[in-house]
């Protein structure tokens, strides 16, 4: 197991352990990550609170991962993001969204790159509408 594998399991270890401080200590202070709600977010702080804020308004979230792959400098996992979104939820133009009480259940894929044993470039991929459709907030299609 190489070095990026062993940040992204710590990464996103602590992101469900909701460790804050533990996630700080993993994002180089440059790092950027890109979302598909928020796009790009520069800066260690604003990724960490990024990934705060997803799991205040989802508490109980958890990460089934599916597939764990590494080549070279980068750490690619797959799997399923579940979690009840009962807190406040932040929309990409800061509006609030105000708790559902839906239960989701979405595919993810997100690849970390790392250097020195940061994160230096995170990527998320997930559905925006499977996952706007399962809050009911936006229509089946």
């Amino acid at each position: 197991m190489g070095e990026a594998r062993k940040v992204m399991d710590r990464v996103t270890k602590a992101v469900f352990a909701q460790d804050v401080k533990t996630l700080g200590k993993l994002y180089a202070p440059d790092a950027i990550a890109d979302t598909p709600d928020q796009g790009e977010i520069k800066g260690r702080e604003e990724i960490v609170n990024y990934l705060n804020e997803f799991l205040v308004a989802f508490p109980d979230a958890k990460y089934d991962t599916t597939r764990k792959h590494e080549a070279g400098d980068t750490a690619i996992d797959e799997g399923y993001f579940t979690g009840t979104h009962t807190g406040p939820l932040h929309g990409p133009e800061g509006q609030v969204i105000p708790p559902t009480g839906k239960r989701v259940s979405m595919r993810s894929c997100d690849m970390a790159t790392c250097e020195n044993g940061l994160v230096t470039s995170h990527r998320f991929y997930f559905d925006q509408v499977d996952f706007l459709t399962q809050l009911g907030l936006m229509p089946e299609l």
